[in-house]
């Protein structure tokens, strides 16, 4: 009897002392500006861009993680309410059918339909050295390949998305880390920490269990926790612009042309616009941005139709593949559709920045994934780069559901390994053949001119090559 009566009193007195200690906390945390604010997260993201909102939504409409606590840190400002703009956007993406999918399920998707996007049925790729290309199209041409959308109309459709859910995630504008305590700079087995700790603009510290780097290219997570990283400077740059079209037509096609100083591409953003993705040499692309309109139109017109570059002996032996093709594989040729022609620029829409790849070796560390452009940033002839970031938040979501069912850890290195080799097992590839094209077609070199043309209309004339290629770029 006398020992329940001690147990009891000393449970008593062990609750009164916290009672008190979290008392004192309180009253000092409120009266002493000295002191630094604690808090604590399930998962953190640092990051508010595309990927990492897309990230938030993704786990806040997660069921298996309704329990846990999600902050999102965005550096800049709460905008409010988004309303779209009459004058087209700059910055755009080709959203994959994949990434559409993901938007999708938690609502983003309805809101970009909501507002403006363009399907892309078609696209045309080819040579200026020679006349070689390559077609893409689904059979019935009614299924879209991918869909052309403003960065920002995204941007805006995710933070809708969120806002809707903000009883499961907690966004924290005009935040940001500013520095990092128990963030593992090995590889190990294991984190020796319980929690990744780190102190925010504003002086408070945040603990998670989790830290996902969503914080681009010049991640601060990245450096912190020491990623090896692959760089390359392609010393090249982007001019990018919103174009107006001269032909009555549906367009529905994105054209690439191959030129040695790099592509140019015309993607479809309604039936009389289209945006210009130009990549090219640092000083021809400030020379782009400081010539009159009409000059810049016409320089436009003459890299999407001059034939000046034409390889005479690329020519003669690439005609010859093509007749002992057709008699192999009859029905397979296509003849080349020609490019709109551009009549106008949108004033103001012209701009350009420079061109670079960056691949993390890992994309995981005990209690840290990095996402999107913090752990790879992709040329972007081929379009990619964002939907890989979304694929980021796609498997990283699925991975973490694991773990909730499992009970286990969410920043344990033992699932998101699972995350890191499924991803670099995708990416990889698409980095490698990306960079690849980039080094075979940005040069005038008659052997690498000949093999290239040969090869993309041997790709060209065998249909399901040509799926394949389709099928894992919907992916």
């Amino acid at each position: 009897m006398a020992l329940r009566i001690n147990t009891a009193h000393l449970v008593i007195k062990h609750t009164q002392r916290l009672f008190a200690l979290n008392l004192m906390r309180r009253f000092s945390s409120t009266t002493n500006p000295n002191i630094k604010n604690e808090d604590y997260a399930d998962v953190v993201i640092s990051g508010g861009g595309m990927v990492g909102a897309a990230m938030a939504c993704a786990l806040g409409n997660n069921s298996a993680l309704k329990d846990k606590r999600i902050i999102l840190l965005e550096m800049g400002k709460d905008m409010g309410s988004y309303v779209l703009p009459e004058k087209y956007g700059n910055r755009t993406c080709a959203l994959s059918p994949a990434t559409v999918r993901l938007l999708s399920t938690f609502g983003a998707w309805q809101e970009i339909e909501a507002m403006r996007h363009h399907p892309v049925l078609r696209m045309q790729v080819w040579d200026s050295c020679s006349d070689s290309l390559i077609t893409f199209n689904n059979e019935d041409m009614t299924d879209s390949l991918a869909y052309i959308v403003e960065n920002d109309v995204i941007l805006a459709a995710i933070m809708k998305a969120l806002k809707a859910m903000k009883d499961r995630v907690e966004v924290r504008y005009e935040t940001k880390a500013v520095s990092f305590s128990n963030i593992s700079c090995e590889n190990s087995t294991e984190s020796r920490f319980p929690y990744v700790e780190m102190t925010l603009n504003d002086g408070s510290t945040l603990k998670t269990k989790l830290l996902v780097g969503a914080d681009g290219m010049n991640s601060s997570i990245r450096k912190a926790a020491k990623f090896h990283t692959v760089k390359r400077d392609y010393d090249q740059s982007a001019v990018v612009a919103t174009l107006m079209l001269g032909d009555t037509i549906s367009n529905d096609t994105a054209w690439q042309r191959f030129l040695p100083t790099g592509p140019i591409a015309l993607l479809p953003m309604s039936n009389t616009l289209s945006s210009l993705v130009w990549t090219t040499t640092h000083e021809n692309a400030k020379h782009l941005l400081q010539i009159p309109s009409d000059s810049f139109v016409d320089a436009i017109n003459d890299a999407l139709w001059h034939e000046r570059e034409k390889n005479a002996l690329t020519g003669q032996v690439l005609g010859v593949f093509k007749n002992l093709l057709q008699n192999v594989l009859p029905g397979t040729d296509s003849a080349r559709q020609l490019p709109p022609t551009v009549i106008d620029v949108q004033e103001g829409s012209r701009a350009a920045f420079p061109l670079s790849l960056i691949h993390s070796s890992q994309y995981v560390r005990p209690r840290v994934a990095l996402i999107g452009d913090a752990g790879h940033r992709l040329h972007p002839l081929a379009g990619q780069g964002v939907n890989l970031g979304f694929g980021d938040v796609e498997n990283l979501n699925e991975v973490l559901t694991k773990a909730a069912h499992n009970g286990a850890d969410l920043g344990s290195l033992t699932h998101l390994l699972q995350f890191e080799t499924e991803r670099q097992r995708h990416i990889v590839p698409v980095m490698l053949t990306i960079d690849a094209l980039q080094r075979l077609y940005s040069t005038e070199f008659t052997p690498l001119v000949l093999a290239r043309s040969l090869g993309l209309h041997a790709v060209h004339s065998i249909p399901i090559v040509k799926k394949f290629i389709i099928d894992r770029a919907s992916v």
